[in-house]
């Protein structure tokens, strides 16, 4: 694996993309970590730190171009920032909807945008999508977070298709729970329906008891760099419950996973 590349990675003040930057760092990649304020975010040894929205294409682009402009290519893009969102679907206001699919899907897909003319001009590059099990699986209570991970797999897949052409290919890394401040601190739904009070909160209690026992994202984070700068495969799932769910899904009847899904969250089978 290459030492030198330049990798781009959204979303590194905490969590996996934190991590992730760490590692490529200490790889001795020119890594380029993206956050929405520069002056509140810790220093990442070896890691410069890029101002950029992913909800707004203006600073995209300008942070893209600064990058361009210091290194004349970018070899790795990583879109790891995202949020969540827990509540019944007919609780989920179409505005909440809106907010979660424009950081997971539509600031995926800006950042992509902006990066794709340089990768196809130096006629290489890895675009690493950070989805999840729930990309695959269904998650009761987390509609919305699971419609846009589903909504990353369909156009990475997509976008691998057209773009190879041009020696680029497109990944996806599908982790499980892992202990992050994204799901520790995760944001509810504003209305309240009080038929779904109940499960929603064997939900939430299980998704707590689950993240807690979770491992760190340092796994997660391995994986990342492995999809990035490995050979290229598809889908990668890091090792331990996100390898085991999706061999269940793919040569299990739907019935046994359906059960042991409920029985993850906290639901009666």
């Amino acid at each position: 694996m290459s030492n030198s590349k330049v990798v781009v990675i959204t979303g590194v003040s905490s969590g996996i993309g934190r991590a992730t930057a760490e590692k490529f760092a200490r790889l001795g990649c020119r890594v380029f970590g993206t956050v929405r304020n520069p002056a509140k975010a810790q220093a990442i040894p070896g890691v410069a730190l890029i101002e950029m929205d992913i909800r707004d294409e203006a600073s995209i682009e300008r942070g893209i171009q600064s990058i361009v402009v210091q290194t004349r290519r970018i070899d790795v893009l990583v879109n790891s920032a995202g949020v969540t969102l827990l509540g019944a679907t007919e609780e989920t206001s179409v505005a909440e909807a809106q907010t979660l699919f424009d950081t997971n899907l539509f600031g995926l897909l800006r950042v992509i945008k902006a990066v794709l003319p340089h990768m196809r001009e130096q006629r290489s590059g890895r675009i690493v999508n950070v989805s999840s099990v729930l990309g695959f699986l269904p998650a009761p209570y987390m509609a919305l977070y699971s419609a846009s991970k589903h909504a990353v797999e369909g156009l990475s897949e997509t976008l691998d298709n057209e773009v190879r052409q041009f020696g680029i290919r497109v990944t996806l890394v599908e982790p499980s729970f892992t202990k992050t401040n994204l799901d520790l601190n995760a944001p509810q739904t504003v209305a309240r329906i009080s038929d779904y009070s109940k499960e929603l909160n064997a939900v939430s209690q299980a998704i707590q008891n689950n993240i807690q026992k979770a491992p760190t994202p340092d796994g997660v984070a391995s994986t990342i760099v492995e999809a990035a700068l490995g050979a290229w495969k598809m889908r990668h799932t890091p090792k331990g419950e996100a390898s085991l769910l999706s061999r269940l899904r793919r040569f299990m009847p739907a019935g046994p996973v359906e059960k042991g899904l409920r029985k993850t969250f906290g639901l009666a089978s």
